[in-house]
């Protein structure tokens, strides 16, 4: 692929395209993953968002999964997609790069509904999703942290003491003044948002 010539440029994206409407699953694989390397790299923003909307879990996973172009070119609708649907497969998000950078308001909006939604339902969260939720943390979601605190899962403790310190609201702060074991364990820096990571 890094073989083709890039000019002319309408005859290298010509080629390109051939090579991803004739793919075969493993060759869809490579040519999603080496998207961040391919010329002319705004001319593979459709296929990129096309592919997180793919129901074939290798294809999702190659343009996710420790790919930078998302992070570069996904406008801020699709990042939060990609992110989402990591989320809902099960997958480790700490392996979409770029993930801290790109945190944003309506990411957090969505991430909050999830997990309250998930919580109604008697489920687990995963713990590390929390990290995307810290920042714009807010008085709204006191109780969902109290709840974690509550919790038997130390995962969830210790999501919820992240968040709380990270956040700039007193009361969320206050809430982690009840588990100065926690607190202090962040402080001296054992405890952090890389502690919840974990690969299925």
């Amino acid at each position: 692929m890094l073989q083709i010539p890039q000019d002319p440029k309408e005859e290298c994206i010509k080629n390109i395209e051939t090579l991803f409407d004739t793919a075969e699953l493993n060759e869809l694989v490579a040519l999603y993953s080496a998207l961040p390397l391919l010329p002319y790299p705004w001319e593979w923003l459709s296929r990129a968002t096309d592919a997180v909307r793919s129901n074939m879990g290798f294809v999702f996973d190659a343009i996710s999964i420790l790919n930078p172009y998302p992070e570069l070119y996904f406008p801020e609708s699709a990042w939060n997609q990609l992110v989402l649907k990591t989320i809902f497969n099960g997958k480790p998000i700490h392996l979409i790069y770029g993930l801290d950078r790109r945190k944003n308001k309506e990411l957090a909006i969505s991430i909050s509904d999830f997990i309250d939604e998930r919580f109604a339902a008697g489920r687990k969260i995963p713990p590390q999703i929390l990290r995307l939720l810290a920042p714009f943390s807010n008085e709204e979601h006191s109780s969902t942290l109290i709840r974690m605190f509550a919790s038997e899962e130390s995962g969830e403790k210790e999501a919820a003491a992240l968040v709380c310190f990270e956040s700039k609201e007193p009361k969320l702060r206050s809430l982690l003044a009840n588990h100065p074991e926690l607190e202090l364990s962040i402080q001296n820096g054992e405890l952090d948002w890389s502690k919840l990571e974990s690969i299925p």
